[in-house]
């Protein structure tokens, strides 16, 4: 019974996450990807940067810069077919953060606001990954 009830709850505590997208206009600026798939990843580097105006993303996958136009569908799901360069990838961790990263961009995503470790962020959720990124500081310019 009582794993009937955490299943239950689990399933609401999904379908309220999942049902209340984040706004894109929200999302301008760089994201430093913290932690992919469970794994503390922060130094490879990865940095997303939405343009929410433009729905365009760019950044650097750990490995390789990437850019692509993002496309959203009826769900409120992401993707964006990306284009990077070709640079050799230093460390196992570059390359565990690259290949994973397009790919989730790559099959669709949906963005929630999150906090782990007490960092505030947002995640990335696709079918097969979660990848929690935590805004860069604006230049004080």
């Amino acid at each position: 019974m009582f794993h009937k009830k955490m299943l239950f709850l689990a399933t609401l505590l999904a379908l309220s996450v999942s049902a209340n997208p984040v706004d894109l206009s929200t999302l301008s600026g760089s994201w430093h990807l913290r932690v992919m798939d469970g794994n503390e990843v922060r130094k490879a580097r990865a940095i997303l940067d939405f343009d929410a105006d433009k729905m365009f993303l760019s950044g650097f996958d750990g490995c390789n810069r990437i850019t692509g136009t993002l496309k959203k569908d009826p769900n409120n799901t992401l993707s964006a077919m990306l284009v990077s360069t070709r640079m050799a990838c230093r460390q196992n961790i570059h390359r565990y953060v690259s290949k994973r990263l397009q790919e989730t961009v790559n099959e669709g995503f949906s963005i929630r606001e999150d906090k782990k470790y007490g960092v505030e962020g947002i995640t990335l959720k696709s079918a097969h990954h979660e990848l929690f990124f935590k805004r860069m500081e604006k230049d004080s310019k």
